[in-house]
């Protein structure tokens, strides 16, 4: 074993966080913790985890839900994707493999939706196999200790990573080692102001010595970001909201939502009978969002009324909305009464 695992080895018995993913070897229990923190915050994904062991505590209980319901499940966590591509993974295990995860890497690695990072993390925090994990946390530690410039958002880049982390890991104990450079990165080695004082690589890390930590990982492009106007009608028709679910090519695929018209401004035709609620800004990835709220006491010959439906705010919690409606009515359902 190298110094670099022993000294990480030894930092995390004495440092790791207390979470609920890593008290297991149920390679089930493995894999909806790494869907669940895909761009998300331990924290946060911690109350999903729960949430979804306490419904699902099963992968075929899970391959048997109703999607609808799994989007409820999600809602707020953003990226609904990821559920969808959960609730597809879970339908191909229960049908192909009995309901057994592989546990063989070549296995692991040919499940729907699962990637390289994806299938090092269960194969080794189930299986004990001797797989190296390289997510963000990865990236951000290799590239500073070791003062590296290869980019990591390129397939040669992502490539020399692989294969550096993979040198690296302790073949005898690959689950602690993973879990160590992941814990590293998560709580001393961050993206900002990193604690480099109390960091147990500090003595060997080159860019520390040479102050380069800001500077990296290297990344050689930037993700293009989109800027889209989104005008949302409030409905209310006795006690109940209009909804329209959405398609399934764009964002928030076949979730619900007001009644929409997308643009930079509204048709001069529909300013009358209307009153603004507010404004937001919802970022995305991708995608910068200006959310206008409006309130209307009808649709207008302009808004389009296919895939609507009449909700009643008793029944609006069984719907799978955006975050950015459902914050919405999390703050403004008082104010519903003036107009």
């Amino acid at each position: 074993m190298s110094l670099f695992s022993t000294e990480l080895q030894l930092w995390y018995n004495q440092n790791h966080r207390d979470l609920p993913w890593r008290d297991t070897s149920n390679p089930y229990f493995i894999w909806l913790s790494e869907v669940i923190l895909q761009q998300t915050r331990v924290q946060q994904g911690m109350t999903y985890y729960f949430k979804f062991v306490s419904h699902y505590p099963t992968v075929k209980d899970l391959a048997a839900a109703d999607e609808q319901e799994i989007l409820n499940l999600w809602q707020g966590l953003g990226y609904y994707s990821r559920a969808r591509n959960m609730h597809k993974t879970a339908k191909f295990i229960v049908a192909q493999l009995q309901g057994i995860f592989p546990n063989t890497h070549e296995g692991l690695i040919a499940l729907p939706g699962v990637g390289n990072y994806t299938a090092a993390a269960i194969g080794s925090f189930a299986f004990d196999l001797p797989l190296a994990v390289v997510d963000g946390n990865v990236y951000r530690v290799l590239s500073r200790y070791f003062n590296l410039d290869e980019f990591i958002d390129t397939g040669k880049g992502q490539k020399y990573y692989q294969q550096l982390a993979d040198e690296l890991l302790d073949q005898d104990r690959p689950a602690l080692h993973n879990q160590a450079i992941m814990e590293l990165g998560a709580l001393v080695c961050t993206p900002k102001n990193p604690s480099c004082a109390t960091c147990p690589l500090q003595m060997s890390c080159v860019a520390k010595q040479k102050h380069t930590w800001s500077d990296l990982p290297k990344k050689k492009g930037k993700v293009k970001v989109k800027n889209r106007t989104f005008h949302y009608f409030v409905v209310i028709q006795d006690d109940a909201l209009i909804l329209q679910q959405r398609g399934d090519k764009d964002i928030w695929a076949n979730m619900y939502e007001f009644p929409l018209i997308q643009g930079e401004s509204l048709p001069e035709s529909m300013l009358d009978g209307i009153t603004m609620i507010k404004s937001v800004t919802h970022k995305l990835t991708h995608q910068h969002l200006a959310v206008h709220f409006y309130a209307s006491r009808t649709l207008g010959d302009l808004l389009s009324t296919e895939n609507q439906l009449l909700v009643s705010f008793e029944d609006l919690k069984r719907y799978p909305l955006p975050r950015v409606i459902e914050k919405f009515l999390e703050e403004e359902m008082q104010l519903f009464s003036r107009f």
